[in-house]
């Protein structure tokens, strides 16, 4: 099945890479383009692409606002943010708009590729170089979550699965860790999703540390 994205970026050279990339790729195709994030916001509603990679800096709606808006509206796009810059408030923006992934643009051609196909599949991807730390610390800013006893209708070894998702584990790596298979961590965490209401994986992470799995 062929992943359909919307590229939203001011910098028509910048488009024209990612499309010259994507191209070149033949399970992704571009459903559009956009120069603002008003163009993106309308891109998204008219196309239902699975993905739209969404730069920060735009005229008009920023991109902050514009994943907002499609994070909340009637759509399955999820937001893959590609921005030059990785500042802290980007992060926490971007997070707190919906977003499921946060790259930098200096990252290799063939992770960005990787990072769509990620979100496209419902998880979520932050460059390496936006820690953990920024997630906890943007956790930390939250609203208080609940506490790991009132988790309610969590079995304790869901309850171990997010623990480990929110250290940020791969799935392989909580199989390996729980001794389990690495189907079975899939529906683990596809359970924690849907119990849990969260969009996608870096909500997952934000529950764990709201909820003090981590301290643990």
């Amino acid at each position: 099945m062929t992943i359909q994205v919307v590229l939203a970026d001011d910098q028509p050279l910048v488009r024209a890479g990612l499309r010259m990339l994507i191209e070149q790729t033949p399970d992704i195709d571009v459903a559009g383009e956009a120069g603002t994030g008003a163009e993106a916001v309308r891109l998204a509603r008219d196309t239902d692409p699975d993905v739209v990679v969404m730069d920060i800096r735009m005229p008009g709606i920023d991109g902050i606002e514009a994943t907002q808006m499609i994070t909340a509206g009637d759509t399955r796009a999820c937001v893959l943010v590609l921005t030059t810059f990785d500042d802290d408030d980007y992060v926490y923006g971007a997070l707190r708009a919906g977003a499921s992934g946060f790259l930098v643009k200096d990252m290799a051609l063939e992770d960005i590729l990787t990072a769509i196909r990620v979100v496209a599949a419902g998880d979520a991807m932050i460059a390496p170089g936006v820690t953990r730390r920024l997630i906890a610390q943007f956790a930390s800013q939250s609203r208080p979550g609940p506490k790991p006893r009132e988790l309610a209708g969590i079995t304790d070894r869901e309850c171990e699965v997010l623990k480990l998702v929110g250290l940020g584990l791969s799935n392989a790596e909580i199989a390996a860790a729980l001794y389990i298979t690495a189907g079975t961590t899939k529906t683990h965490v596809a359970r924690l999703l849907a119990k849990l209401g969260a969009r996608d994986r870096v909500q997952l992470v934000i529950t764990a540390y709201q909820a003090g799995l981590l301290d643990t």
